[in-house]
C-alpha cells in the first residue's frame, strides 16, 4: 500500500523544492531590501560577506524556485549554509538548539537531498531535460 506512494515522489520533492526556496529567498530580502523587515543586524554592505550570502539567498533562491540548474545552484547554496553554520553558529556552541543553527543546517541537507534528487516536478530542469537528452527515469 505504501508504494503506491511512490508514484507522488517528484511532487512531493517539487513541493519540498518551493516552500524551501520561498523561505529561504525571504533571508535574501530582508538583507538586500530590508523586507519583510530589516534585522537586528542592519542592512549590509552589498559586497560584504551578509551582502554576498543574501545576494546568494536571493538569486539562488528564485532559481531554486523554478528549478533552473537546480543541482549546481543546490550545491552551491548547500556549501553556503555549511559555511554559515560553522562560521556564525557554531563558535557560541555545538549544540544547534543552543547556537541558532538549526535553519543553516537544514537548509544544507535539503539542498544536499536536491543536488542528489534533482528538482523533482514542475521545474525548467524537468522541461528542457527531454531536449537532445535522454531523461533517466
Amino acid at each position: 500500500m505504501l508504494n503506491a506512494l511512490d508514484r507522488y515522489s517528484p511532487h512531493a520533492l517539487a513541493a519540498l523544492r518551493i516552500v524551501t526556496a520561498l523561505i529561504f529567498m525571504e533571508h535574501g530580502t530582508q538583507k538586500l531590501f530590508g523586507f519583510p523587515a530589516v534585522s537586528e543586524r542592519g542592512m549590509p554592505a552589498l559586497l560584504s560577506l551578509s551582502g554576498v550570502g543574501g545576494i546568494m539567498q536571493f538569486v539562488g533562491g528564485i532559481l531554486i524556485l523554478f528549478g533552473v540548474l537546480t543541482r549546481p545552484v543546490a550545491f552551491l547554496l548547500s556549501g553556503q549554509m555549511a559555511v554559515a553554520y560553522w562560521m556564525f553558529h557554531a563558535p557560541d556552541s555545538l549544540y544547534p538548539v543552543l547556537n541558532g543553527g538549526d535553519t543553516p543546517i537544514l537548509y544544507c541537507f535539503v539542498f544536499l537531498l536536491f543536488v542528489f534528487t534533482g528538482p523533482g516536478a514542475w521545474s525548467v530542469d524537468g522541461l528542457t531535460a527531454g531536449r537532445g537528452t535522454q531523461r533517466l527515469a
